[in-house]
């Protein structure tokens, strides 16, 4: 954090000196976002079931109509008591937003490994309005984010397209789809650090003159909690 203080003209030309650099970030975060569009697309060969509100669901279901999906991949195991608190954080900035990409031809919804019934009690406790499917526990696996004890125990979990250690059976992504009548294809899938730009609050706070203030703390966001659970 600066403890620089200076006039106004010297504050201008300094914000305006990092304006050009973000402006370029801007220019260079377009072409990527252009760059995704001209990925290959990758056919989806198996057949999925999901838990919903009304039964089984397939993959093809999830899209609801709409020829394009998005999924994002909630961390919550099978005999999980709660769901994770950082997959929560995420939740809370994105709860809402299905309705507007519905108008730009994309579902959205979550999916989870454990059984439907316990994620949408979680759901209810945490007021949350997107749609969630559990039972996700094959799709999660082949969408790399769900691993065994045994690729824990030897440090050789597939995420984030590298191979390392991980602390969990579950994991954080992002995956999106798209149908042409035929098929099912993935388009792009994303992870860990990749899921920033989801995170309202967290974007918010790179703008804070603190930032995220998480330097000090064990790990990044060892001072979060789910919404309910916050000291009043």
């Amino acid at each position: 954090m600066s403890t620089i203080t200076t006039d106004r003209a010297e504050w201008e030309a300094a914000r305006l000196e990092l304006l050009a650099r973000e402006k370029a970030h801007t220019r260079d975060r377009d072409a990527l976002a252009a760059a995704r569009r001209t990925l290959p697309r990758l056919k989806i060969e198996s057949s999925y079931s999901f838990e919903g509100p009304e039964g089984p669901v397939s993959l093809g279901d999830l899209f609801d109509g709409r020829s394009q999906l998005m999924l994002y991949h909630f961390m919550y195991g099978e005999d999980w008591a709660e769901g994770c608190p950082s997959c929560s954080f995420w939740a809370d900035n994105l709860d809402g937003i299905d309705l507007h990409l519905a108008h730009r031809d994309v579902s959205f919804a979550m999916v989870s490994s454990a059984p439907f019934a316990t994620i949408d009690a979680y759901r209810r406790r945490m007021g949350w309005r997107f749609r969630w499917f559990g039972g996700a526990g094959a799709f999660n696996r082949d969408m790399q984010v769900r691993f065994t004890q045994d690729e824990l125990d030897s440090g050789a979990v597939r995420y984030n397209f590298g191979t390392g250690g991980f602390p969990s059976t579950e994991a954080p992504g992002l995956t999106c789809f798209e149908t042409d009548g035929d098929g099912i294809y993935l388009t792009y899938a994303t992870y860990a650090r990749g899921l920033d730009w989801f995170n309202g609050a967290y974007q918010l706070l790179d703008l804070a003159p603190k930032g995220r203030d998480e330097g000090d703390l064990p790990w990044p966001m060892a001072w979060l909690r789910r919404h309910d659970q916050y000291d009043a």
